[in-house]
């Protein structure tokens, strides 16, 4: 027999989520309010996230004229493909050439073989990973939950496993410069199997293949051109599925209550007193309720308190208690222990006795420590730090190993030794405040004085000081011995009579640790005979003229124009 068709209006009401066989009502919850929202990836999110990993991590750009220009990345929509796949090239609305720029776009998206994953029915897929949220509005913990026994709410969400797939885009770079091309493929090709994406959010395995030089020329521009394709290892994930959310939410109950039914009523049985005195039911009740008395229950095994040592006091000590009668046990000690009690013991072992802030260990003691009287120490006593007396320090020996050291004594001895063949040795620095004696000789200072002016007899001079005088010295004899060595010949060109030869010349200079330069240090012969040095002065009028004048009255003769003058003596070359 054929089955009934189902009217129009009951197919509608079958379709809805409600009406289905399958569906689960304890499954339907408010997901308004919830802090974890549905899970959803699409392929939107995969060209979302090469486009924030370009911008935001690889950042390309260029230098043009000492400018850092940064290198624009577009999605290129399937009208722009066709017509840089056609030119080459992109252009902007004035026909100019964008350059540099980086222009993407998908080229196809296929099933990840690798990761295969089987729905079994995609209506109702069975693959899920379950997350637990550990906190939310719902989800707390606070002390009033605790007391009434009421536990956190647990929140699980089974998130459908996604479809893992391949997807593939190709890429094209422009510049103007190769030296640009190349800074910008090397940020690239550095990212190779990297996550690309934004933090916080869904992130993909990239693969990069080979790069391609297209670099063309078209009417005299030239553009340097590089391709390359890009793999990305993604996953989709729908938010809903025939109006079935991907991400299902699960309650753990807050409190498991068990109740309890009895067919007496509270007026049957006897009464508690406000003194926890258990009394039965009166005379005056109805009789043919049976009348109760107090009852106890009397256990197999008794429970027993006996006192461990003498230190512990039970009042009822080995009495044992099963139940059917009250026992009082009274637990004491053998001296009060409070906080202002005053405890003896003969005997105290412990592995760590603590008093205020300082502490006693096997192996340690950690605090001040403050000895009134005399203190005798039998083995060794190691001091990790400072040690300060205020008496005298009596040693047989003293071992030292020095990282350093400091002695400030205010009145006694400072000698080191007792005999001049004792030897000390210091490693490392010495400084020291004043004077020191070696030989009887005190030394006050290390001069560094370069001129030795200070000619001090308690003062030891430095390399430098030393160095710097002897160049100084060496200097000076230098220009001592130029001067000494200067002896040149020099014939007069003009003789004024009576008294006055004329030389083109000029006088050297000496130098300040020798004596100025004067007549004595020339000899002047005319006509070839030598002329006496007390009659002559000599005077440089300028920088070019030396002049002879001659005391005619000392000498005993006049110039004349036609006498021949030679001069010998402290010339400049």
């Amino acid at each position: 027999m054929a089955n009934k068709p189902i009217s129009r209006k009951a197919r509608i009401a079958s379709s809805k989520l409600s009406q289905r066989p399958d569906f689960n009502r304890g499954q339907q919850l408010r997901r308004d309010t919830d802090d974890f929202k549905g899970l959803s990836v699409t392929i939107k999110d995969v060209d979302a996230a090469i486009m924030y990993y370009f911008n935001e991590v690889i950042r390309p750009n260029v230098t043009d004229n000492k400018e850092v220009i940064k290198v624009p990345v577009m999605y290129a929509s399937p009208e722009r493909w066709v017509n840089i796949q056609k030119r080459g090239f992109m252009r902007d609305k004035k026909q100019q050439l964008v350059v540099p720029a980086i222009v993407f776009r998908r080229t196809g998206i296929s099933k990840n073989e690798n990761i295969p994953v089987d729905k079994m029915d995609a209506n109702r897929p069975q693959n899920f990973v379950t997350m637990k949220q550990k906190y939310s509005r719902e989800n707390r913990y606070d002390q009033f939950s605790r007391q009434i026994g009421m536990q956190p709410t647990e929140e699980y969400y089974n998130v459908l496993v996604p479809d893992y797939v391949t997807l593939n885009y190709d890429f094209t770079i422009w510049t103007s410069y190769i030296e640009q091309m190349n800074r910008i493929v090397e940020r690239v090709n550095y990212t190779d199997g990297s996550y690309w994406g934004e933090p916080g959010k869904m992130r993909f395995r990239s693969n990069i293949e080979s790069f391609s030089d297209a670099s063309e020329m078209d009417a005299g521009e030239r553009l340097v051109k590089t391709t390359f394709s890009v793999v990305m290892y993604g996953y989709i994930l729908p938010e809903e599925f025939n109006k079935v959310a991907t991400t299902k939410k699960q309650l753990t109950p807050k409190r498991i209550i068990f109740g309890m039914d009895a067919d007496k009523s509270s007026d049957q049985f006897a009464k508690i007193d406000p003194d926890g005195t258990l009394r039965p039911l009166a005379s005056t009740q109805k009789t043919n309720i049976p009348q109760v008395t107090p009852f106890g229950v009397k256990t197999s095994k008794s429970f027993t308190l006996e006192s461990g040592n003498s230190s512990i006091i039970i009042s009822n000590s080995g009495l044992s208690f099963n139940g059917s009668t009250t026992l009082v046990q009274a637990i004491s000690t053998v001296q009060p222990i409070t906080k202002t009690s005053n405890v003896v013991f003969n005997d105290l072992t412990t592995n760590i006795l603590k008093v205020g802030d300082t502490s006693f260990n096997a192996k340690a003691y950690i605090g001040n420590l403050g000895v009134t009287g005399s203190m005798s120490v039998t083995g060794d006593m190691n001091i990790g730090g400072d040690a300060i007396f205020g008496g005298i320090v009596t040693a047989k020996e003293f071992h030292t190993q020095f990282v350093s050291a400091s002695i400030i004594a205010q009145s006694g001895s400072t000698r080191f030794g007792d005999t001049i063949d004792d030897t000390h040795q210091f490693t490392g620095s010495m400084s020291i405040s004043g004077s020191f004696s070696l030989n009887d000789r005190n030394v006050t200072e290390i001069s560094n004085d370069g001129n030795l002016a200070d000619a001090s007899q308690n003062a030891l001079v430095t390399e430098f000081a030393v160095k710097t005088y002897a160049n100084n010295v060496t200097a000076s004899v230098a220009i001592e011995q130029t001067y000494l060595r200067k002896n040149f010949f020099k014939a007069s060109n003009l003789i004024t009579p009576p008294s006055t030869a004329s030389f083109t010349a000029v006088s050297a200079s000496a130098p300040a640790t020798l004596s100025p330069t004067t007549e004595n240090d020339f000899i002047f012969f005319i006509n070839g005979q030598y002329m006496e040095h007390d009659a002559l002065t000599i005077e440089q009028a300028n920088g070019t003229t030396f002049l002879l004048k001659v005391d005619n009255s000392s000498i005993g003769y006049e110039l004349e124009t036609d006498d021949e003058i030679v001069a010998l003596g402290k010339f400049n070359s």
